[in-house]
């Protein structure tokens, strides 16, 4: 049975990933500043990553508990932009994260996985995307401190991967990230398409986003490799190309736009992980709308 430290694992994401991986198998390792929810599989630790010791320990043996780790998933920090100030934001996150790849590093773990996000794609697109579907192929956008630190530690795992020829180290750009209470609120977006254009009317939801780590987890792909990692629809009702024609005039179409498929490319998950989304808020809607 693989071994595999969760760090944000009271998350959303979080949540959604260490039951995922219990689910097939893994024993999970479960690591938070807050207390898991009830139920929740694995062993849990409170650890302060900013503490490289404390990284190194996680990923090593914590006393008798465990000895050991063959994969770390990193999804703990600031989950965005505003929550705190942007030098508290930086200084959580980025050092962090450098402190999870260098404690892999030490304890020769050759598989880490860690939530990049989106928003270095030019997120809220007040400048308009250089195309549509965006994808892993252009230059980071960042335009946050938030962003800006996602940049950085894909700059780091792509230096630590070259260190290392035997490193996997996969950052997952997520879309917004919804649990199925949270489709009761997508009917109120539906008569203005302005409200969700800051990300191109993208989302994943929490279980997928777990299927992407957990196949993340199982790749040969070695080195640094950037995914984006959405759902196959969006947010919206409307077709996807009206949407873009309405909010992006001028920007170039690169492919036809078939329905209500997301415009944030899922294309290179697909070929590379075998990722294909599950659930769609159009099979929860009426569900969420009930609870």
């Amino acid at each position: 049975m693989a071994r595999v430290v969760v760090t944000g694992s009271s998350g959303k994401l979080g949540q959604a990933v260490v039951t995922d991986l219990a689910e097939h198998g893994y024993d999970v390792v479960t690591v938070d500043q807050v207390s898991p929810p009830p139920g929740q599989p694995g062993q849990f630790t409170r650890a302060d990553l900013t503490d490289l010791g404390q990284v190194v320990e996680l990923l090593t043996g914590v006393d008798d508990r465990y000895s050991g780790v063959d994969a770390v998933v990193h999804l703990a920090a600031i989950p965005a932009p505003g929550l705190r100030t942007s030098g508290a934001t930086f200084h959580n996150n980025v050092p962090s994260t450098f402190d999870v790849f260098q404690a892999a590093k030490i304890a020769g773990v050759k598989k880490v996985v860690w939530a990049s996000s989106e928003t270095v794609l030019g997120l809220p697109f007040d400048v308009p995307p250089p195309y549509v579907p965006v994808d892993e192929a252009y230059a980071v956008l960042p335009n946050s401190t938030y962003s800006l630190g996602k940049a950085v530690e894909e700059e780091m795992a792509r230096h630590f991967a070259r260190w290392d020829p035997e490193l996997s180290i996969i950052g997952l750009r997520f879309s917004n990230v919804m649990a199925l209470a949270d489709y009761a609120e997508f009917p109120s977006w539906q008569n203005d398409a302005k409200r969700r254009r800051w990300n191109l009317w993208g989302y994943i939801d929490a279980r997928d986003g777990a299927q992407a780590v957990r196949l993340a987890v199982e790749t040969e792909v070695k080195g640094f490799e950037a995914f984006v990692i959405a759902n196959a629809d969006t947010v919206m009702e409307r077709p996807s190309a009206d949407l873009v024609a309405e909010e992006f005039p001028g920007v170039e179409v690169r492919c036809p736009l078939e329905g209500t498929e997301t415009l944030l490319s899922i294309d290179k998950a697909r070929r590379l992980l075998g990722f294909e989304p599950q659930h769609s808020w159009r099979d929860a809607v009426g569900h969420a709308s009930s609870v």
